[in-house]
């Protein structure tokens, strides 16, 4: 039990960056929808739960070091090349995006210059991923637990202290800006997108498990946990929208009004999360192209970042806007290659391939 609970905390450290646990994407591809989005966020659930069972199933029963021997066993040499392609766009889009989203988190609460924020993720980034994979997978799953509590804490509070009716919150919700124009194709593409973020990392996390199917227990239990927090964060944000709407960070924003000391400690839970997927992205950027903990690995990690750091200069909020979406519908491919991989390892197996 306790692998599944390590597996499921991990998987959800991937997938859980700055977008996320600032309640930046939550608010682009849920609250603006209104009451709808509260639907998009259950069928994100029920997609997250079957999305991160397969991943670290597939990883464990391949045995994958890199997400380019995994795809191009499940789906060929074509559709293989095809979602190579896409997962080394998502993990070098992403990573840029993190290094703005740690840039603006401490310049929000603390007033710093954007760029202090993310070249002290550089360097962390950059320590820790000339670790090998468990020590990864340890680091990524210790502070999910923190973010979970941070967000129960702000949706109770939301929910019990809401100044204005759900009538009167719909159409202030609807005023913001939406990710895509319709509210189950923006919860699809949340999924979809955050299919392309995880895959990688999640794969070579499931090839450090030699069981299957605790490997499978473990993404299921993370997937699930991933839609509820999706759930209660929309809601949370929902009730405050005429207070936190504005600010680029609004779960920040939510967890101040609480308590000025909790939003002190959130930020450094929030820059935990944005750590966390930093990590994997840049550790799967890697591994991708190079034998992981040599010297060749730990220059090109470095080179990385600082292509990284360079391109961060964009805008959190703009680099969320622009690249989520596109990474969204790039990843369908990869969602419809998840659907048919578990049939697929299947024949495979009673073949004796």
């Amino acid at each position: 039990m306790l692998k599944v609970l390590k597996l499921g905390s991990a998987f959800i450290g991937i997938i859980v960056g700055a977008g996320f646990a600032s309640g930046q994407e939550i608010l682009q591809y849920f609250t603006s929808f209104g009451y709808m989005g509260t639907i998009g966020a259950i069928v994100a659930t029920a997609l997250f739960a079957y999305v991160g069972m397969t991943l670290v199933n597939v990883g464990s029963r391949l045995q994958t070091t890199n997400h380019k021997e995994a795809f191009f066993d499940i789906s060929g040499r074509i559709f293989g090349t095809i979602i190579d392609y896409i997962i080394i766009f998502t993990l070098f889009g992403v990573g840029v995006v993190m290094l703005a989203g740690a840039g603006s988190l401490l310049n929000q609460q603390f007033g710093l210059p954007t760029f202090v924020g993310s070249l002290i993720l550089i360097i962390l980034v950059a320590v820790v991923v000339m670790l090998n994979v468990q020590q990864v997978i340890s680091v990524i799953g210790s502070i999910t637990p923190f973010l979970l509590l941070f967000i129960l804490m702000a949706g109770l509070y939301s929910l019990f202290t809401m100044d204005l009716s759900l009538g009167d919150l719909e159409p202030i919700a609807k005023e913001h800006d939406s990710a895509l124009s319709n509210w189950f194709f923006s919860a699809v593409n949340y999924v979809s997108f955050n299919t392309a973020v995880g895959a990688a990392m999640s794969l070579v996390m499931g090839g450090a498990e030699k069981d299957p199917k605790v490997a499978a227990r473990g993404g299921l239990v993370g997937g699930i946990a991933l839609g509820i927090m999706i759930v209660v964060s929309h809601l949370a944000i929902f009730s405050k929208i005429d207070v936190v709407g504005s600010y680029e960070l609004p779960m920040l924003k939510l967890v101040d009004l609480i308590s000025p000391v909790m939003s002190f400690i959130m930020t450094f839970v929030l820059f935990g999360m944005i750590f966390n997927t930093a990590i994997s992205m840049f550790y799967a950027f890697t591994a991708r192209f190079m034998e992981m903990n040599t010297f060749k690995a730990n220059i090109f990690v470095v080179v990385t970042l600082l292509a990284g750091f360079a391109a961060s200069f964009a805008g959190f909020t703009g680099l969320v806007s622009f690249f989520y979406p596109l990474i969204g519908t790039l990843g369908l491919v990869l969602i419809g290659v998840l659907i048919y991989a578990p049939f697929k390892l299947a024949r495979d197996e009673r073949a004796g391939k």
